[in-house]
């Protein structure tokens, strides 16, 4: 078996093994995942194939999410996503290290040092596209603003990414909320292979978030949306099981190393493979 650095073309097969496991990635992650650490992407080799996958993508000097940990069902259970799983986990040094991950495995995440600290769930449901006067498409000049607002939102700063997340592209927008000429809040839409997803959606409130969310659909209408949210933003999630969302998926998000101190805007996130 040979471990070794994803190459750019190979973060498509990740995310096609994703979507064989009901992910349903984006159809533009791979560029921006890629973007974000080229070296924090990770595969196994068998006979020079391709059969397992991971990503540990460092965002910031103390902060690194690990995700997108596949192995093809023909080369499971002979320890080649474990192996596989214990170098990439290298890359991280001594960063904190976040995932979100299926209930099911977080024995075995534990093992790796991963505490629990909530979860994440994830609605899908119908969202009616609604202008406001507050609501405009974000621009380029926008860019650093909103990055500050995301690293009060989660605790650390992922600038990489967001350069990437947040720039308009043919398969993802992001459109930002303005109180008095002042930015207060954001969301980000993109296509996937069904529907949309609306994240990450920083805001003040729930009603801000709801605004926001509307105003991203519209730059792609759809009658499936679909929203990451952390459990312990009741509030939100009691307001999108109102509009008629059902809880479709849910993760633990875990942290090995000390967990960053999020802030009362973060909503919604943006990936439960790059936090």
């Amino acid at each position: 078996m040979k471990r070794r650095v994803a190459k750019p073309e190979e973060i498509g097969i990740m995310l096609g093994w994703a979507a064989k496991e009901g992910w349903n990635p984006g159809l533009g992650d791979a560029e921006v995942f890629h973007r974000s650490d080229p070296a924090g992407f990770f595969v196994a080799e068998v006979d020079a194939e391709v059969v397992a996958a991971i990503s540990v993508v460092n965002h910031s000097a103390d902060m690194a999410f690990l995700g997108l940990y596949l192995c093809r069902p023909d080369f499971r259970g002979q320890g080649i996503g474990y192996a596989l799983w214990h170098h990439a986990l290298a890359h991280a040094d001594h960063r904190t290290v976040g995932l979100d991950g299926v209930a099911d495995q977080q024995a075995n995440y534990a093992k790796s040092g991963f505490v629990r600290a909530g979860s994440t769930i994830r609605f899908e449901g119908t969202l009616t596209a609604e202008s406001d006067l507050r609501v405009r498409a974000a621009t380029p000049r926008d860019l650093p603003g909103l990055i500050d607002l995301d690293e009060i939102a989660n605790g650390y700063a992922r600038r990489n990414f967001l350069n990437g997340w947040l720039s308009a592209a043919d398969s993802r927008r992001t459109v930002i909320l303005e109180t008095a000429s002042v930015c207060t809040g954001f969301a980000t839409v993109r296509k996937c292979q069904s529907g949309v997803k609306v994240g990450p959606i920083v805001a003040d409130t729930t009603s801000e978030a709801l605004v926001l969310a509307r105003g991203a659909i519209a730059e792609f209408p759809s009658d499936i949306a679909i929203i990451d949210v952390p459990a312990e933003n009741v509030a939100l999630c009691d307001a999108l099981q109102a509009l008629g969302f059902d809880e479709t998926f849910a993760t633990a998000r875990m942290y090995r190393g000390p967990a960053p101190r999020t802030g009362s805007n973060r909503q919604a996130i943006a990936t439960m493979e790059l936090g």
